[in-house]
């Protein structure tokens, strides 16, 4: 999994409010899984409203806009990626090239596989994310993400503090999935194992 640390980017305005894992990722696309994995899906990422029926691009959408278009970050409204359990709308955001989305609050699904993934969730106080997308809008420029000061400094300069647990904080700042979490004490794990051999033999015939 990538580290994410501190990512500088534009940032895309998107206020509209529970937004759904199928508006994310359309359900007839789910099957591209068994094909091609995790990869493949960025291009398919609000695609009822990026696309017409035709497969044009729809102009007005804020992703097909030329300023938002190469996005590393979305500002949502609150209940973003509520709806289905489906990770694939995590992998959308990833594949588009969008490592953070800052909104009010998540579905927990969504919330949850952002992690697992290394997406970064931020939850903002809604009046505070109103003004970021309001900066975005009005200054365009880029903003910041910084994990590691759990800080938003917006394109026009405000800066705004965010909480984050500390393990899955310390889980994207190294890049580890849970695998590789658990690997890091794999010395520990083994000790167990052996003090556990003697204290029971009979588990492990």
């Amino acid at each position: 999994m990538e580290k994410f640390t501190r990512l500088t980017g534009v940032a895309a305005p998107l206020m509209q409010p529970n937004i759904d894992t199928d508006a994310i990722v359309p359900s007839r696309f789910l099957t591209r899984t068994t094909k091609t994995g995790k990869s493949g899906f960025g291009e398919v990422l609000f695609a009822d409203w990026r696309f017409d029926a035709g497969g044009s691009p729809k102009p007005d959408f804020v992703l097909n806009r030329p300023e938002y278009a190469a996005a590393k970050i979305l500002l949502a409204a609150e209940n973003f990626g509520c709806g289905s359990s489906r990770e694939h709308a995590v992998w959308a955001l990833l594949g588009f090239g969008i490592r953070c989305v800052i909104a009010p609050g998540f579905g927990e699904i969504f919330f949850n596989s952002s992690f697992i993934n290394g997406l970064l969730p931020v939850v903002l106080d809604k009046e505070k994310v109103l003004a970021l997308a309001d900066a975005a809008s009005a200054n365009g420029g880029d903003m910041t993400v910084d994990l590691e000061t759990q800080k938003v400094t917006g394109p026009d300069g405000t800066v705004h503090a965010f909480e984050i647990d500390a393990a899955r904080r310390e889980a994207l700042l190294e890049g580890l999935d849970a695998i590789a979490v658990t690997l890091k004490r794999e010395d520990e794990i083994a000790a167990f194992q052996d003090a556990d051999r003697q204290n029971r033999p009979w588990i492990y015939l």
